[in-house]
């Protein structure tokens, strides 16, 4: 007798992947947010840093945090709630979505940072 994994898809991938890309996603937007690639990227460094455009990527800080607060919860809540944990589809489904909010809060910084910029 073989266990099912609960799967409708033939296809299995370990939810340690999509856990770990979150993670990884949540840290690229952490440095680029606060840990100052972002503003170096697009507002310069030392002598060349322009101010303005250091005010404006701020301004793209603030709105990209909502988006990064509701990814990163649904990633823990994702692995928190027992009834989305033991159900393999909605640990997926869940997980996929905090990853594409990563992406969305990164976009932000992205066009908030080219706007900004001189």
């Amino acid at each position: 007798m073989q266990a099912m994994s609960g799967r409708s898809s033939s296809w299995w991938i370990s939810p340690a992947i999509p856990t770990i890309a979150n993670c990884a996603l949540a840290a690229l937007w952490f440095f680029s947010a606060f840990g100052g690639w972002g503003d170096t990227a697009f507002c310069g460094e030392a002598d060349r840093y322009d101010p303005g455009c250091g005010a404006g990527f701020d301004d793209a800080v603030r709105f990209s945090v909502p988006v990064a607060v509701i990814a990163a919860a649904v990633a823990v809540a994702a692995w928190a709630m027992p009834g989305v944990r033991r159900r393999p589809d909605r640990l997926d489904a869940l997980l996929t979505a905090a990853a594409f909010a990563w992406v969305l809060a990164e976009g932000v910084l992205f066009v908030g940072g080219y706007l900004a910029k001189p």
